[in-house]
């Protein structure tokens, strides 16, 4: 059985290594431990993010981190619109419609809390799925991150193509 939940104390240590493995994958050079702590964790904690970690069974096979932009936060870039700031599925779990599950759940999520449009900063490998589930690159560049920004002007049709 699918199931999402948010973040608990019990899943904590399983979501670290799911994280690590994902900075892991997109090769990043960041210090994991570091970026973990004091900034995701941190956030998380604050209420400035959401953490939900995607079960499959008994076994923990992602997670979304996302947030509603607002004006305390740190990362601010659209203020009132929902950011997908992370999802990832480990490999084993991948092309079985999980990923899709979890940004729709994510997606709802975000309009439940008063959001009505997303956006994502994709890295290029995940442009193909963002854009099966209905963002469009907007043709803005965030320099930060070194890549396009994609937006999904409603979350009334939170749904992805096959």
């Amino acid at each position: 059985m699918i199931k999402v939940c948010a973040l608990q104390d019990n899943t904590l240590e399983e979501f670290k290594a799911l994280f690590k493995n994902y900075y892991d994958e997109l090769d990043c050079g960041e210090d994991i431990e570091h970026l973990l702590n004091e900034y995701v964790l941190a956030d998380y904690l604050a209420g400035l993010i959401k953490i939900d970690v995607l079960y499959e069974g008994e076994a923990i096979a992602g997670f979304a981190i996302y947030q509603i932009d607002d004006i305390d936060n740190e990362w601010n870039l659209k203020e009132g619109w929902g950011d997908i700031r992370e999802i990832y599925v480990s490999p084993s779990f991948r092309r079985q419609g999980l990923g899709k599950f979890l940004l729709y759940t994510a997606e709802m999520k975000l309009k439940e809390s008063g959001a009505d449009k997303a956006y994502c900063l994709p890295y290029e490998a995940a442009v193909p799925f963002f854009t099966a589930c209905g963002y469009k690159d907007a043709l803005e560049y965030c320099e930060d991150l070194n890549c396009n920004i994609f937006e999904k002007l409603s979350l009334d049709n939170c749904e992805c193509k096959k």
